[in-house]
């Protein structure tokens, strides 16, 4: 919070009075992520074949293209790491 005020507004005692003002705060405490360590990492399964697992993206807000395309459909294979891009 007061990272995103900081920018914006600054009187004595800034910091200070943002942190009581958050504690004190039921909203702020009950969106509040928690930042907490849950283990260790585990590795991601390896896959067997080409194109078993993929992972899925969508680049879109560009300028119309020839054919009216104002998007990218955007696939990667997660075991070769090989990316399409598909005009959409």
């Amino acid at each position: 919070m007061y990272q995103d005020l900081k920018p914006l507004f600054w009187w004595t005692k800034t910091k200070k009075e943002i942190a009581a003002f958050a504690t004190c705060c039921d909203n702020f405490c009950r969106v509040k992520a928690v930042h907490m360590k849950l283990g260790l990492l585990q590795p991601l399964p390896i896959t067997a074949w080409k194109w078993e697992e993929v992972s899925m993206d969508f680049i879109f807000g560009l300028p119309p293209f020839v054919k009216g395309y104002d998007s990218i459909w955007v696939i990667i294979d997660s075991l070769t790491k090989v990316a399409r891009f598909i005009s959409v």
